[in-house]
């Protein structure tokens, strides 16, 4: 039994029935307002227009006390629309209020044109060798100023007679 109330307080606790429960009390309240909009506005200017007719006194005699009260039902209807548009426009009004601002979808930038996707890639190429070990760099040829390389020479050969004597 304690399983079923903690159940029970848990279903009507649900913000959802409390909603439904708030809305139920209000429109029994602005039932009200229509009934009387309906009642003591509009359905005077609709029979005037049609001849001065009362709506709710409208009925078909089936017999003895039975009737159908057609005015009645026509009053209902009215009343229905009138219900209808009012709560569309509350509707309509509170969704504009309540709109937040779609994010914009974010434009992709420019694709980059190939003259700069090729000289991107020179320059990566251009970094990565400035980076490289002096190790790892290709080995370039220093090539001696032709007289240091006749001096050297000159100086063996001049270095081997003097051992000789």
């Amino acid at each position: 039994m304690k399983d079923l109330i903690k159940e029970f307080k848990e279903f009507i606790a649900r913000g959802n029935v409390l909603d439904l429960a708030i809305g139920v009390v209000i429109g029994g309240a602005f039932q009200a307002i229509v009934n009387s909009l309906v009642n003591d506005v509009i359905m005077p200017i609709v029979g005037a227009i049609i001849g001065g007719l009362d709506f709710s006194a409208i009925a078909i005699p089936l017999g003895g006390d039975a009737m159908i009260m057609i005015g009645s039902f026509l009053q209902a209807i009215v009343n229905f629309l009138i219900v209808a548009a009012v709560l569309f426009a509350v509707v309509k009004a509170m969704n504009k209020f309540n709109k937040k601002e779609e994010p914009k979808p974010e434009e992709k930038p420019a694709e980059p044109s190939e003259e700069v996707k090729l000289l991107t890639s020179i320059n990566e190429e251009l970094k990565k060798m400035n980076k490289e070990p002096e190790a790892k760099k290709p080995a370039a040829k220093k090539a001696e100023p032709k007289k240091t390389a006749a001096k050297k020479t000159e100086t063996k050969k001049t270095t081997k007679k003097t051992n000789k004597k």
